[in-house]
């Protein structure tokens, strides 16, 4: 068990029987000495155990959306290599609206493109 969840865990047995939050931070800064949770972190989970949290576990977070990689962007970005296949990425994404990594990730990773002598082809042709 980590040590985190460990001072967690002593953080719910403390709430469970009745501590204050200054007696509970007193407790774990006793029993874990310098390896102690911060008191802002030792106050946010006592009060996620005072309104009804019952895992010691934090949630997981949410990752970002993605939002440059959608059907329609991909949908504009391959019928512009297909009517010009020496464009470039940046004259690409600067039609498009969508950064130079996205654009970039769109077409080597959605469309299985990579770029032979200036041109944009599909990897199996290469390969």
């Amino acid at each position: 068990m980590s040590e985190r969840i460990e001072q967690r865990c002593c953080i719910k047995f403390n709430h469970k029987f009745g501590d204050t939050q200054v007696q509970t931070i007193q407790k774990i800064q006793q029993a874990f000495g310098d390896e102690a949770m911060g008191i802002t972190q030792i106050k946010e989970w006592y009060n996620r155990f005072k309104q009804g949290q019952t895992s010691v576990k934090s949630k997981p977070l949410s990752s970002r959306p993605s939002t440059s990689r959608t059907g329609e962007f991909i949908a504009n970005v391959r019928r512009i290599v297909e009517y010009d296949r020496r464009i470039t990425i940046n004259e690409t994404v600067g039609e498009v609206g969508i950064s130079i990594g996205s654009g970039h990730t769109i077409l080597t990773e959605d469309l299985a493109m990579i770029q032979v002598s200036a041109k944009f082809v599909p990897k199996l042709l290469v390969e």
